[in-house]
């Protein structure tokens, strides 16, 4: 039988006051938005947002603190020591998080509780990584000891997107603090609630005041005045192209910030005739559905060879159709809604486009229907079969649990479908012969690939992807150095003068 809330859950307060966290102290904003639960589109809660003169405070509370406060003039040791308090800190609150994170984004609870145990997982990997040895020392024709050190970049503000609201979050301030960063983080406008309880453990530990701020607001009113801002050193920004071309733009435009993107894909899954098409059709389920497709890396596209297209084609739709879709907090559910009424009607505007397009419905596309559901924002499981490659719905990232299918007969034109699109975030091939693999992985632009798999992704392993997906990568030694500045030192042994009038004597130095 199923349930739909768990006794621990019940003592997350939902109505309590969702504030801003500026320079170590919770605030009012200027405004405030209201939230709807996607599991039934009824109010949720209230969210207090930035003020324009907030956001500046939150600006000039991080700046003061990277400048004269004392976090980044700790030891490696002392941040470690924080970062894995404040993991220990989330596991007690574990089922509390995952609560919060399940009412506001309308994932699966199991889903919700993985993301906060691989947060806590993510600070640990931080703190241990970062007191290990980051630089060098270099052997040069001279007498000279040349050193090569990492020092933290200064105030770095952080945008995270609404599909995985404390996972993302703890991805991009595990490693800048780590690396001795001060922070301000605007959370999505959407699913702020989880990256806020974030803020009151942080709190508790006592992090030092303006290390890090979470200012909360739209792209507008938040996110443009941090891309804007000569107070901050770097910027880094997941989520759309669009926006991420703006934020760009905007560094560019002020002081040239450092940037870093992750802005989505359009994901390929290329199935081999050689597989065990029931194994292939069970992972390709699961590339695509999980968190109902609203994951940047999501299995979007199947090119599967033509000699078993038919048969994965049926054996696909026979079991999405069978994919209970539900409420989060429902431990029946398979796939939960949508996280917006907004983004349900773009999901289902997309499918309405591929069918004009010229692509069949092979399942889903349309919505759910009963007592349960509610106006909750869900879209049955869809599949759509495309013949050309220029299709939007083949192009365009839908971000929601719509697939489509191609076919094949070729390795090179497997790989050439593969590869048509401007993204290249993340990719997959089902063969059993692992010099085909080799050679096809190799051949897709992607930044992630699985052989026979798909959706593993590891705090040790770099994140992100080719072409339009995105500058840079999260996670392993490559998510911390861009949150560091490189510099060269020398110590010169030889002292004397180098007579600087002399161009022999003073290059032999």
């Amino acid at each position: 039988m199923s349930t739909l809330l768990i006794p621990d859950a019940r003592k997350s307060n939902l109505e309590r006051p969702w504030r801003l966290f500026i320079d170590g102290q919770f605030e009012d904003g200027g405004g405030e938005r209201s939230l709807f639960d996607p599991a039934t589109g009824a109010p949720l809660c209230k969210v207090m947002e930035a003020s324009s003169d907030q956001v500046e405070r939150a600006l000039q509370a991080a700046r003061r603190a990277f400048d004269q406060g004392p976090w980044p003039r700790t030891s490696a040791q002392q941040r470690a020591q924080f970062l894995f308090r404040l993991a220990d800190a989330i596991e007690a609150r574990a089922e509390q998080l995952a609560f919060v994170e399940t009412c506001n984004s309308g994932k699966p609870l199991r889903e919700a509780r993985f993301d906060v145990a691989e947060s806590a997982n993510c600070l640990r990997y931080f703190a241990g990584l970062i007191t290990k040895p980051l630089g060098q020392t270099v052997d040069v024709p001279a007498p000279s000891v040349s050193q090569i050190v990492r020092e933290p970049v200064g105030v770095v503000a952080q945008i995270v997107p609404w599909n995985y609201p404390l996972l993302t979050a703890v991805w991009k301030l595990a490693p800048a603090l780590a690396a001795g960063n001060t922070c301000v983080l605007k959370p999505s406008e959407f699913t702020p609630l989880s990256v806020l309880m974030l803020a009151e453990i942080m709190q508790e530990l006592e992090l030092p005041a303006g290390t890090v701020n979470i200012v909360n607001g739209d792209g507008l009113m938040v996110g443009q005045p941090l891309a804007e801002s000569a107070l901050v050193d770097k910027i880094s920004f997941t989520g759309s192209g669009k926006t991420g071309r703006a934020v760009t733009a905007a560094a560019i435009g002020s002081n040239l910030k450092k940037v870093t993107l992750e802005l989505g894909g359009k994901s390929p899954m290329v199935v081999f005739d050689d597989v065990d098409v029931d194994l292939a059709v069970d992972w390709a389920l699961y590339a695509i559905f999980v968190h109902a497709g609203q994951v940047c890396s999501a299995g979007s596209r199947f090119i599967v060879n033509e000699r078993i297209y038919d048969r994965f084609v049926e054996t696909f739709a026979a079991r999405a159709r069978k994919i209970k879709v539900g409420p989060g907090l429902d431990t029946d559910t398979q796939m939960g809604p949508l996280v917006s009424k907004q983004h349900l009607q773009k999901v289902l505007e997309y499918i309405e486009i591929g069918q004009q397009e010229g692509a069949a419905l092979l399942c889903g596309g349309d919505r759910p229907r009963g007592t349960i559901y509610g106006d909750g924002y869900y879209v049955n499981p869809t599949l759509l079969a495309a013949d050309k490659s220029s299709m939007r719905i083949v192009q365009e990232e839908i971000f929601g649990p719509v697939a489509v299918i191609e076919k094949f007969s070729s390795e090179d034109q497997a790989v050439a479908l593969a590869n048509a699109t401007i993204y290249g975030l993340a990719a997959a091939v089902w063969t059993k012969d692992v010099t085909r693999a080799y050679r096809v992985v190799k051949a897709i632009k992607a930044g992630v690939v699985w052989i026979n798999g798909y959706h593993s992704t590891y705090n040790e392993c770099p994140f992100g992807g080719y072409k339009q997906s995105g500058w840079g990568r999260e996670c392993g030694p490559w998510g911390l150095h861009p949150y560091t500045e490189v510099k060269q030192i020398n110590l010169n042994l030889d002292p004397s003068p180098v007579g600087w009038f002399n161009a022999d004597a003073a290059f032999n130095q």
